[in-house]
């Protein structure tokens, strides 16, 4: 019963939208799908997703190129600073985006003056806000194996630290990276307060200001956001029951 009234409460809403957005003659869906009839007839919305998706993805980078070399080497060398990466690391959890950006405002003046104004730059911003959840999975990832036990059987046979990071610990925490990557898009996708503090242009910006003069357009792109996400953290969860399977 519990599930069915939940069911219902978050499923409603969705029903709704689907209801609003295929109102008219005109599909707003076959706007949507069209990219050169999108680009047109909505172009700061097709900057938009495009601004995202760049984001999104070089977020991912930054953030794995950064935190899983950190947590791998603090695991293995350093394990006396461990509690202090993870504090540093779930410290922006702590922090409101409002505080976040008070922060990063003279940051970003610097960041403007030497590599310019792109919405880019956001990925810098966005690192710094993903971390605690993708430092939890990838430390989820670390704490599931024997990572000691295999660097020291990789080093007996004379591979080099970089050998041990790269070949043998990261494919036994590849579903780890994969979790760590696919919370780190979900959350660039839906993030609005710092890149409308900053005057930058994203996804949940262009949605915004799509909303005061295409309604029907402006939640048909919500719902679509809403279900992307949803399929990423569908993902996530079978890339984490697999994981569960291969360790039992």
């Amino acid at each position: 019963m519990v599930l069915t009234l939940l069911g219902i409460f978050f499923l409603l809403p969705i029903v709704a939208m689907v209801e609003f957005t295929t109102r008219g003659e005109q599909s707003t869906w076959s706007t949507l799908i069209n990219w050169p009839e999108l680009s047109a007839t909505y172009p700061d919305l097709a900057e938009g997703i495009l601004m995202s998706l760049g984001q999104a993805a070089l977020t991912a980078v930054l953030m794995l190129a950064l935190l899983v070399p950190t947590a791998i080497w603090v695991r293995l060398r350093l394990p006396g600073l461990r509690r202090l990466v993870e504090f540093i690391c779930l410290l922006p959890l702590t922090i409101p985006a409002i505080v976040l950006v008070v922060g990063l405002a003279p940051v970003y003046a610097w960041v403007n003056y030497l590599i310019g104004g792109s919405s880019l730059t956001l990925t810098f911003a966005y690192t710094i806000l993903v971390l605690p959840y993708a430092y939890r999975a990838i430390d989820a990832g670390l704490s599931a194996i024997d990572v000691k036990t295999l660097a020291e059987a990789a080093r007996s046979l004379g591979s080099s630290w970089f050998t041990v990071m790269a070949r043998v610990v990261l494919p036994n925490i590849r579903s780890a990276v994969l979790s760590a990557a696919f919370l780190t898009v979900a959350l660039v996708l839906g993030e609005f307060t710092i890149a409308s503090l900053l005057n930058r242009t994203n996804l949940q910006v262009a949605i915004n200001l799509l909303g005061k003069s295409s309604a029907t357009m402006s939640v048909a792109v919500s719902l679509a956001a809403l279900l992307l996400a949803f399929v990423l953290l569908l993902l996530l969860s079978l890339v984490g029951d697999r994981r569960k399977r291969s360790a039992s």
